[in-house]
């Protein structure tokens, strides 16, 4: 199983549950963020406090201390100073000459190591986390020329001649850090689980005319009703849907009547020859027959059943058609010259069948440009009276093919029906047939991208096929 598969039966099987939990995810993104920028921030902001808070306790303490000219500290005490002298050593160049109480040895070498090395920050964790802050303190410039008695020489002007280093514990800010994170924590799982929850909720009301929709299609398919969803009443991305499942539904509904209408045509059209059939069975069967009446019965009943299967054939070339199974090409005149060849040779035998024009390429194959041509090549034979022409021409685009006879034409009252199913000018012309040849060749043509079309402009019957190029 792949990684994708695994992870879609692992995942919600529901719209709804999937929506939501592309919003959580989101959520927890974003969430992750602006959490981790907050705790940045905030850290950033204690330790500034804490650096603040050094700096102006180290300034404070400066102030108490006076620097000799000869490089000594005077540290003037304040009353009630415990609370500034807490975490506070003063030093005379590397000797310290205040030190507060019960210093851990690791934070005292600490301290001593900022001695004379100007003002700045460093922090331990030992024995207990804790930032230190140097500030030095400046000597006095000498104002006479000679030395001072007792004094240890003279201080250079603006020379370092103490530290002041003050400390801080970090444990209380720390402290809020950690506190701040976990209640950023346990409010954005709070938050999660409540933007999970709205999600669902929202989603479910969203997704409710879309359920609607589909209880009214499962309605609709059991009374078997032709029903239509409609625009009215629906939010704007539901009204595209609606109207996208009503032309299906109407597209549907056309395969259907196309369906049923070429199951009628079918019928229609296998009444005659399987009646034949019927009739000569029975006529054989009824007292013995001659070698010769056996043999036109079986004659019969063999040109029945390759009507039957040329029908068959017929109807199937046309649904692969219309259902684009069908592409290919042919030559069209060579095509034609077959099909003279052919109606020459089988009854009702014409004068002449004469294929004009030039060389032309369509965009059918040549079984189904046969199976639009052949039914207007027979009813020319049939009623043609001296002559039928088969002419041909590659026009931009498509192929054009002229079924034309010298018979006596079309009826000017049939015309509008000509290509109805079942439908025939003459039904008592002793002529078989039920009307479905035209009918049949027009759907043909059409499902290939073309059409025919009776040309009553000229003598006797004109038809023109026309046909997308190949």
């Amino acid at each position: 199983m792949t990684g994708q598969h695994r992870l879609q039966r692992l995942g919600p099987r529901t719209l709804r549950g999937r929506l939501a939990l592309i919003a959580l995810a989101t959520s927890v993104l974003w969430i992750a963020v602006l959490t981790t920028v907050f705790n940045l921030a905030l850290d950033t902001r204690l330790h500034a406090q804490a650096d603040e808070v050094l700096r102006t306790r180290a300034e404070a303490v400066a102030a108490t201390v006076e620097a000799r000219p000869d490089g000594r500290l005077t540290v003037r005490e304040p009353a009630e100073d415990q609370a500034l002298d807490a975490g506070v050593w003063i030093y005379e160049g590397g000797r310290a000459i205040e030190l507060p109480p019960n210093v851990p040895p690791a934070l005292q070498r600490q301290a001593d190591a900022l001695i004379g090395r100007g003002a700045r920050f460093a922090e331990t964790t030992s024995p207990s986390a804790t930032r230190l802050y140097a500030l030095p303190v400046a000597a006095l410039p000498v104002t006479g020329g000679g030395s001072e008695a007792g004094g240890g020489g003279e201080a250079a002007s603006g020379a370092q001649a103490g530290t002041v280093v003050t400390s801080v514990s970090l444990d209380p800010y720390v402290s809020t850090a950690d506190s701040a994170l976990a209640g950023s924590i346990a409010l954005s799982l709070v938050l999660l689980g409540g933007v999970y929850l709205l999600t669902r909720l929202v989603v479910r009301r969203a997704l409710r005319p879309v359920g609607d929709m589909s209880a009214q299609a499962a309605e609709w398919s059991k009374a078997g009703v032709a029903e239509r969803f409609g625009e009215g009443g629906r939010p704007t991305e539901l009204v595209s849907l609606a109207s996208n499942l009503d032309e299906l539904l109407d597209r549907l509904a056309a395969v259907l009547r196309h369906e049923q209408r070429q199951a009628a045509d079918l019928s229609h059209e296998l009444r005659t020859p399987l009646a034949r059939i019927t009739a000569e069975t029975e006529w054989l069967a009824r007292r013995p027959r001659t070698a010769a009446e056996q043999r036109a019965s079986h004659e019969a009943i063999a040109s029945a059943a390759a009507t039957m299967g040329r029908i068959c054939e017929t109807l199937l070339s046309e649904a692969r058609t219309r259902t684009g199974q069908t592409p290919g090409s042919c030559d069209i005149q060579a095509l034609a010259y077959e099909l003279a060849r052919r109606g020459t040779d089988e009854p009702p035998r014409t004068p002449l069948i004469e294929v004009r024009g030039g060389p032309a390429t369509a965009g059918v194959s040549a079984a189904l440009a046969e199976r639009i041509l052949s039914p207007l090549l027979d009813n020319a034979r049939r009623y043609a009276a001296h002559t039928v022409v088969i002419e041909c021409a590659a026009v931009t685009g498509t192929v054009r093919v002229t079924v034309a006879d010298d018979g006596p034409g079309v009826p000017e009252g049939f015309r509008d029906s000509l290509f109805e199913p079942g439908r025939r000018a003459t039904p008592g012309d002793g002529h078989d047939g039920a009307g479905l040849g035209l009918a049949l060749a027009r759907r043909l043509a059409r499902a290939a991208g073309g059409d025919i079309a009776l040309d009553a402009g000229h003598a006797g019957a004109w038809f023109t096929v026309t046909l997308p190029a190949g």
